[in-house]
């Protein structure tokens, strides 16, 4: 299988604080002509599962609850990115966001914001079964749900949990409650369900899911990650071929993570995210807000941008807006997996949000 590269835009040295003056424009733009439209949100830091990739059995130190945004500081930060900073999407995320107490009315205050923005949460699905209705009640547009494999043993042994039955039941919730697409993320790890790439597939296919697969990246609490632990994309691609005919997606990929294929001539699709070894940084459109209140340029990004600190000092809201502007002026061109030096981010993704 083939597919475009993307790739990083080829400018050496680009750093954090670029010499180019900022252009007296509104939005979230970079020197590199990229434009932020979408916000990942992390509400918590907090899971309920203990995946192998993500974090140690014995789970981390949480973040303390006077440090992590309350939901007024989160609402007035979302509706400056909506009003002033262009933000059209909105994704919540973890952690596992559904641990966020009172989350259906943070969701209904989030959709009542104007221009509205189209909201999306990515979730372990866990307890979703119960609350797919009043999500989706509340504003709720579409759901990611992280599921590695749909065999019970294969399940606990990567979440160290026995969860599988709550997790499909969340799925099916969600479909039920009108949310879509529903959408299924998935990372393989050699040794471990490489082998159920197919099968992960045709349940994905059967119940109308839109499969996604994610390659494993440096984003773990252990710091313990290996590139020759990971499944790339062309071996995802060549595992997938063994069952099912792909052929390249007509759709217009924009700055989407995901390369798509069809499956079987269609109309079911399969995606897969290539953040390592076919990195989409050129296109990207998002910026990241931290559960404790720091922007993010980049999921790799070694450094941030505390904004809890402003809020809480009465910032205004075009100061927030400027400081916003600024991190997101000064992004760097791609994440430099793939480059000597390379250093993995300090925060674990569980801390900077998906």
């Amino acid at each position: 299988m083939t597919a475009v590269e993307l790739g990083i835009p080829r400018i050496s040295g680009a750093h954090a604080e670029p010499s180019a003056p900022r252009p007296d424009d509104p939005a979230l733009i970079d020197t590199f002509g990229r434009v932020a439209t979408d916000l990942r949100v992390s509400l918590t830091d907090k899971c309920n599962l203990r995946c192998t990739y993500c974090m140690p059995a014995e789970g981390l130190e949480w973040t303390p609850d006077e440090r992590v945004l309350s939901d007024d500081e989160l609402v007035r930060l979302m509706r400056i990115a909506v009003e002033m900073l262009g933000i059209t999407d909105i994704r919540l995320t973890g952690g596992e966001p559904l641990l966020r107490p009172g989350l259906e009315d943070l969701v209904a205050r989030i959709t009542a914001l104007r221009p509205r923005p189209r909201l999306s949460m990515t979730t372990n699905g866990i307890g979703f079964g119960k609350r797919a209705k009043a999500f989706a009640d509340a504003g709720l547009d579409r759901i990611n749900v992280s599921l590695d494999s749909v065999d019970p043993e294969t399940f606990q042994r990567i979440t160290r949990r026995d969860r599988l039955r709550h997790v499909l039941a969340g799925l099916a919730a969600a479909r039920e409650a009108g949310l879509d697409p529903v959408k299924i993320n998935a990372v393989l790890m050699r040794g471990v369900n490489e082998q159920e790439a197919t099968s992960l597939l045709r349940f994905a296919v059967e119940h109308g899911y839109h499969l996604r697969f994610i390659e494993q990246m440096p984003l773990d609490a252990q710091h313990g990650w290996n590139r020759t632990d990971m499944i790339t994309a062309e071996e995802i691609l060549d595992l997938l071929g063994t069952e099912f005919t792909l052929t390249p997606s007509p759709a217009r990929r924009g700055g989407a993570p995901a390369e798509r294929w069809l499956v079987d001539g269609g109309p079911a699709e399969v995606g897969v995210i290539a953040s390592v070894t076919r990195p989409f940084c050129a296109a990207c459109e998002r910026t990241r807000l931290t559960a404790d209140g720091s922007i993010r340029s980049c999921l790799f990004s070694t450094d941030e941008t505390d904004l809890r600190g402003l809020l809480r000092r009465g910032g205004s809201d075009d100061e927030i807006a400027d400081v916003w502007r600024t991190t997101m002026w000064g992004k760097l061109a791609g994440h430099e997996i793939n480059q000597a030096g390379f250093a993995q981010p300090i925060r674990p993704m569980s801390s900077i949000g998906g």
